[in-house]
């Protein structure tokens, strides 16, 4: 098969995407990992940030990813997070109506209000406020955010508020809050329609109410739990462990386990050594 043939098969799968559904994705990564296509017939590129800033992990490729499709879970097992904010910069090329898509899973903590962090865009939209992705969802299992906006002459609208695009480009910041731990994300996608019904059609999750039902559907002692029941199932499904998988290879390692208190171990080490000796040396 020659070149021009390839190119011609991905431009088709492109178009694709684009006419038959309605919409045209115009940016998608798979933050912390490699190129990837998903279930939808999308592709994610490797993740642009690669060896630039922040960490990359694919510490979820433990876990069974709830609420997708297997074939889907990768997008979720990898991301990248980073100690202090770090951004991502997306194209916006043209005016129209864009649902940028922000992919989450929590894959390490067991409790809400540990992992919590903000996210803008266009250094002037908090676009999702004080994210507890496990506060959501629990362990394991998919969120997505999904944020409209419109562009209109150069000036980005979203919910009343305006900023201006800048070379083509917005800003999508992963904000650091203090005392919380490091923001992360898992997956990008930008989506363009030429209208709000276009971009209906854009592929979902599973809505969280009706995965958590299914999950737990044997566990309901009445047929028709009150709406108290309910809250509480989901809340203890949230608190259950995900189901591990199975891996051929070695496993990977925890990104959690390098906080600051082991960096300083060694400095604690070889002050504790050195006070004695400097208290000898005074005696002398």
């Amino acid at each position: 098969m020659t070149t021009m043939n390839i190119v011609l098969i991905f431009m088709e799968l492109i178009c694709f995407v684009t006419i038959s559904h309605g919409y045209e994705v115009l940016y998608a990564i798979n933050a912390g990992g490699d190129a990837f296509t998903d279930s939808h017939g999308i592709f994610y590129d490797g993740d642009p940030l690669d060896g630039k800033i922040g960490t990359a992990s694919d510490f979820g490729k433990s876990l069974r990813i709830g609420r997708v499709p297997e074939e889907d879970e990768l997008i979720y097992q990898t991301e990248r997070y980073h100690t202090d904010s770090f951004h991502y910069d997306i194209p916006v090329p043209t005016d129209g109506e864009y649902i940028l898509v922000l992919k989450f899973s929590e894959v390490y903590f067991t409790n809400a209000d540990m992992k919590v962090f903000d996210v803008v865009l266009n250094s002037a939209h908090t676009i999702v406020k004080k994210l507890d992705i496990f506060k959501h969802v629990g362990k394991g299992v998919a969120h997505d955010e999904v944020i409209y906006f419109t562009v209109s002459r150069g000036i980005l609208h979203l919910d009343g508020d305006e900023s201006r695009v800048r070379n083509g480009q917005v800003r999508l910041e992963f904000v650091k809050i203090l005392n919380y731990d490091n923001p992360k994300i898992n997956g990008i996608i930008l989506f363009k329609g030429h209208n709000r019904k276009d971009l209906d059609q854009i592929p979902r999750l599973q809505p969280v109410e009706e995965y958590f039902d299914h999950v737990l559907k044997d566990k309901l002692d009445v047929y028709e739990p009150d709406d108290d029941t309910i809250q509480n199932i989901r809340e203890d499904a949230k608190q259950e462990t995900p189901k591990i998988r199975k891996t051929s290879g070695p496993k990977q390692d925890n990104p959690y386990t390098l906080d600051d208190s082991s960096t300083m171990l060694p400095i604690f080490i070889a002050i504790g050594a050195f006070v004695p000796l400097l208290f000898c040396l005074c005696k002398m």
